[in-house]
């Protein structure tokens, strides 16, 4: 398909003009691109020209998306529409008459073609919201939700009720109650609490007839009872007669309740996680945020869907075998509790994922993979920017990596106040906003490419209100991912983490970036969605264009996803447990000899032969080796075979043999048979066999009777 650009200089305030245009056409591999000066207004004719067809057209403006996209719609145009910001990330600021090369790069990447659409995950809210908090905060929500929602409230025993809350007429279920639990999501949210109030609030008419009668006015108009002020007189009771509400000694306490959408107004959420379930809002007691929150739950009524944003090959998990626990960092790193353990396996609960990517990062064998987009879609995105730039004239590019939510606004307020007032530089003309779902959804498969690809830096991007353990994940994969181009013989540091909350903050980190050493020749590999085929693309390009001399291998922290296993070959049986416990076939057995064998490529140190083995004979050794001999079966065990002493056939091996001799020659059940260990399973069950024929064959002495 044919793509048409539209570029505009946004009233002269970008250097773009006849020359720039042709200068990015011929980046683009097009002719020269008329450059307007007023696309949106007095030259929007080209725009309505353009969309006059059926190739897609890309619109280097994001602050007219909206009205372009109602010009398309009026127009009735079938043409795909793509934008892209060229302006405040690349065209205002001090370097914006040398982001030509950069403006094209960002060009050519929005027209590529989308990536495959990725299986939804779907919701269904009939609007039952619940109202947790103390009457105080939570009727008079309850009161203003329940004009558009079916809201119920579940009053916080021991909470100040306030002077003036009350009870009126029964609009709404009303519950009380403590030690509340919340699980769930949007549309099945599962309520537990326990009910220590002796009234029930669903059984009681607000009568206040109770009120009335106890003298130490331990009830209030919400229906609580104070039993610290409740002498147990139980005058209460006797008013409440009939109705029967009111039980001191009620023993069946457990009460639950399913809900689409939960209010938590706690002073402390009920659900603690950085990433809590969508459906839920635990605003605390600031009043903006709760309006923010009740208009919020109005809108959550109907069917939803998000993207399933991950995918899971659990053939490569590396968390468990045989109930021994091995890798954890997905379970570790998740703010949202999505992923849990599930037998040898891991479980990811697509409810709960919010999509950050931060399990399939840390996933050291690629069980755990981003799907929003896939990796190779990722690739091609940061290939064809490194290489547009490239072509376009571009040196020393780097990568900017960041979020839609935080990371696109800060580019954009930096951009503008650049413009402005000229007291911040704004985005150097070398560095290309990448923008991703989230940060934490990219790690070292992809970094490394870019180097391979050209990258001279890739900075990722995150806010301090983010997750601690995926900042803490991130800074981890840059710490790996450097030492290894470090070792490579890359001179600089490629790999960054920055955490800023503000345009001067970004400014001042951005114009401090130094460009590390790039490769002589940029890959042309297509990126892979195997997470470990990835980094052998991207680390085999890396080392054969590194300088010489070329290492063979490089030394790597403790808990990096490379290494070898050192045997310790005077306590090693060769059981091979650990050969059924590898989830990557990094270890291995010989069926024509007792050997154990090892290849270090496949490795992911998960550490499940180390907490399999039985005599503890495994280390594990952090490292990557370089080269073929990284793919190359090892011999790191080996013994001589024992032959079976009856028909010389080989089985096991002595030294196996000799430890089982050992150990059971005193007990009772082979005390005066232990030649028959020594003899392979045929002939042991032909010396078993024989030795019952000569046991038959002896008579027993003494009398023998008849039975009647």
């Amino acid at each position: 398909m044919t793509t048409r650009y539209q570029v505009c200089n946004c009233n002269s305030t970008m250097p773009l003009d006849t020359s720039t245009g042709k200068l990015l056409g011929t980046a683009l591999g097009t002719p020269a691109l008329p450059i307007a000066t007023a696309l949106c207004r007095r030259d929007v004719g080209s725009f309505l020209q353009a969309i006059d067809g059926v190739d897609q057209v890309v619109v280097a403006c994001t602050q007219e998306q909206t009205l372009f996209a109602e010009l398309a719609q009026q127009k009735g145009t079938v043409s795909p529409l793509r934008f892209v910001n060229i302006r405040e990330s690349g065209g205002w600021g001090r370097d914006g008459a040398q982001a030509l090369p950069k403006m094209a790069a960002l060009l050519a990447a929005a027209a590529l073609p989308d990536p495959e659409p990725v299986t939804t995950v779907d919701f269904d809210s009939a609007g039952r919201v619940l109202v947790i908090g103390s009457a105080r905060q939570a009727l008079p929500w309850a009161e203003q939700l329940a004009k558009q929602l079916a809201v119920s409230v579940l009053l916080q025993d021991g909470t100040d009720a306030g002077p003036d809350a009350m009870l009126e007429e029964r609009r709404y279920p009303t519950f009380s109650g403590s030690k509340i639990a919340v699980k769930g999501w949007l549309g099945a949210f599962d309520v537990r609490w326990q009910q220590g109030n002796p009234i029930d609030l669903e059984a009681c008419t607000r009568c206040n007839a109770c009120v009335d009668a106890c003298p130490e006015s331990a009830i209030d108009l919400t229906f609580q009872i104070d039993l610290e002020k409740c002498s147990g007189h139980r005058d209460c009771v006797a008013a409440c007669g009939a109705i029967g509400a009111i039980d001191f000694a009620r023993t069946a306490t457990e009460r639950s309740g399913k809900f689409d959408l939960i209010l938590d107004l706690s002073a402390k959420p009920l659900i603690a996680l950085h990433q809590p379930p969508q459906g839920y809002f635990a605003p605390g007691a600031d009043a903006a945020a709760q309006t923010a929150a009740s208009l919020a739950l109005t809108q959550l009524v109907g069917q939803f869907e998000k993207p399933k944003f991950f995918l899971y090959k659990e053939k490569l998990c590396a968390h468990s075998r045989n109930g021994k626990i091995g890798c954890t960092a997905c379970i570790d790193v998740c703010s949202a509790q999505a992923v849990s353990h599930n037998g040898d396996q891991i479980k990811v609960n697509p409810n709960l994922c919010v999509g950050c990517g931060a399990c399939t990062t840390v996933c050291p064998s690629g069980a755990l993979a981003y799907a929003y987009p896939r990796v190779p879609d990722m690739g091609l995105r940061m290939r064809t920017l490194l290489s547009t730039y490239a072509a376009a004239g571009g040196r020393a590019p780097a990568l900017l990596l960041h979020d839609r939510a935080h990371g696109t606004a800060l580019i954009e307020r930096l951009g503008r106040m650049a413009q402005a007032h000229g007291k911040l530089a704004g985005v150097p003309a070398r560095v290309i906003p990448v923008e991703l779902h989230h940060a934490a959804s990219t790690g070292i498969d992809l970094w490394l490419a870019a180097v391979a690809y050209g990258a001279a830096n890739v900075v990722v991007l995150v806010g301090s209100a983010e997750a601690p353990q995926y900042v803490n994940a991130l800074r981890e994969q840059v710490a790996l991912g450097q030492t290894i181009l470090t070792g490579l013989g890359l001179g600089g540091i490629h790999l960054h983490l920055l955490q800023v909350d503000t345009p001067a903050a970004l400014d001042a980190a951005l114009q401090k970036l130094q460009p590390a050493g790039v490769v002589a020749q940029a890959a042309r590999f297509n990126g892979v969605p195997d997470k470990r085929g990835m980094l052998d693309l991207a680390i085999g390009h890396l080392l054969e264009h590194a300088p010489a001399p070329k290492p063979e291998q490089i030394a790597l922290a403790a808990g990096a996803p490379f290494g070898s296993v050192t045997i310790n070959k005077a306590s090693c049986t060769l059981c091979m447990s650990c050969v059924g416990a590898c989830p990557e076939s990094a270890l291995m057995d010989n069926a024509d000899a007792p050997q154990l064998r090892f290849v270090e490529k496949n490795c992911v140190q998960c550490g499940l032969c180390v907490v399999t083995c039985p005599e503890n004979a495994i280390t594990l050794t952090p490292r990557l080796l370089l080269g073929n001999i990284a793919r190359q079966a090892v011999i790191v065990n080996e013994a001589t075979p024992h032959h079976c002493i009856s028909c010389k056939k080989p089985f096991g091996t002595v030294q196996m043999i000799d430890n089982m001799l050992a150990k059971l020659k005193l007990h009772g059940a082979f005390a005066g048979n232990t030649d028959r260990l020594r003899m392979c399973s045929d002939c042991r069950v032909v010396d078993m066999m024989a030795n019952r024929s000569e046991t038959s064959i002896t008579a027993p002495t003494g009398d023998l009777k008849r039975p009647r």
